[in-house]
């Protein structure tokens, strides 16, 4: 998955309940289920962080720095497992089969099927983390961080797995150490969707406060880097980007949920 495979917009599968029944049953699956899947997840104190590639190493499009704050929110402990995917969606489409391997090769729209699913099971209110969200709680609270945990090359193995370690495939999740909140996987294993269409020159006017990235775009935010990808492509800077369409077996996605 090489850095600028980034993504796009969506259809039917926004209007939540009824279009997610219909994308199961398109599927092959069903929302009769005797139990959700019970997600770990993170809590996260809101701040004020300096979002973008302060370590002079990035991409034009980690520029320029930009002062960022985001509310009090939850995120997913881990990327989404093939086992919750299955719960919820009666089928695996994951390359790497595992229970506990996130899943992988499903689209943004997917995902988003997925979460509408999720709710109308749960009564909750997960969504995709925005683009911010997700450099924030990577960065361990908005901590000046090259890759999720450390800005030590020498003791990334420990964080992720990626091309030096991975032996080419994606690994249980959870099976490296977390960062700073007790996050994992945000550096490698799988780039992860995010909620917001991608903008090459974003950061010149990003908002200050909470921001949800463009109003429309041809493609959406991946973040994180792969099992696949060198070092580079795992700073928490780094933006990708894919078609909301596409599917690709180096993309899975986590959730997050509005503080409660």
């Amino acid at each position: 998955m090489m850095k600028h495979t980034k993504r796009t917009g969506w259809g039917c599968v926004a209007i939540a309940a009824v279009c997610a029944a219909l994308w199961l049953i398109s599927l092959g699956g069903s929302l009769s289920l005797a139990s959700a899947p019970d997600i770990e997840m993170v809590s996260v104190k809101g701040g004020c962080f300096q979002m973008g590639d302060s370590f002079g190493d990035g991409f034009d499009d980690e520029e320029p720095v930009h002062e960022v704050c985001v509310d009090d929110f939850y995120i997913g402990k881990y990327e989404v497992t093939q086992a919750e995917w299955q719960a919820v969606m009666g089928n695996n489409p994951a390359k790497f089969k595992g229970d506990r391997r996130p899943v992988d090769s499903v689209s943004w729209e997917e995902a988003q099927a997925f979460i509408a699913a999720l709710n109308q099971l749960t009564g909750k209110g997960y969504r995709l983390p925005t683009e911010a969200e997700w450099e924030y709680a990577a960065r361990s609270a908005g901590k000046r961080e090259k890759w999720a945990g450390t800005n030590d090359p020498g003791r990334l193995v420990e964080y992720a797995w990626y091309s030096t370690n991975s032996g080419k495939a994606t690994h249980d999740v959870g099976a490296r150490k977390p960062n700073g909140l007790g996050v994992c996987d945000m550096s490698g294993n799988v780039w992860e969707w995010v909620g917001d269409y991608y903008g090459m020159t974003w950061y010149d006017g990003s908002a200050k406060d909470n921001p949800q990235g463009p109003p429309a775009g041809s493609y959406r935010v991946i973040r994180g880097g792969s099992y696949s990808n060198p070092p580079r492509n795992l700073r928490v800077t780094e933006r990708g980007k894919s078609d909301q369409k596409s599917r690709d077996i180096a993309v899975g996605f986590r959730l997050a949920a509005p503080s409660r």
